[in-house]
């Protein structure tokens, strides 16, 4: 008899969260995420809730952080404009998938 190898493969998983300031427990006032292992198909306004309060919530979930936004300062007389959402965090989670 003779069994067939399980061939596994890694995926990504990508969270995207905008925080209220560059603090990881800040709140979380937006987000994305993208599913490279094809089990599910986010889209924008899934849900009214977030998946995490704030990133410390996502380090402690088992996500891990992969880029943080630069911080800039705003130029002399913008500082109250309104634009993108400045403190963006990515996270990341790898997933093993059967092949």
């Amino acid at each position: 008899m003779t069994t067939a190898a399980v061939q596994q493969t890694v995926r990504q998983q990508v969270l995207v969260l905008y925080l209220a300031s560059s603090a990881l427990d800040s709140r979380t006032v937006g987000w994305s995420t993208y599913d490279g292992t094809g089990e599910t198909s986010p889209t924008t306004g899934d849900s009214d809730v977030p998946p995490y309060a704030n990133g410390l919530e996502a380090l402690k979930d088992g996500w891990r952080l992969f880029q943080a936004a630069q911080l800039l300062p705003p130029q002399p007389g913008h500082e109250y404009d309104v634009s993108f959402l400045k403190h963006e965090f990515f996270f990341e989670k790898l997933v093993p998938v059967t092949a």
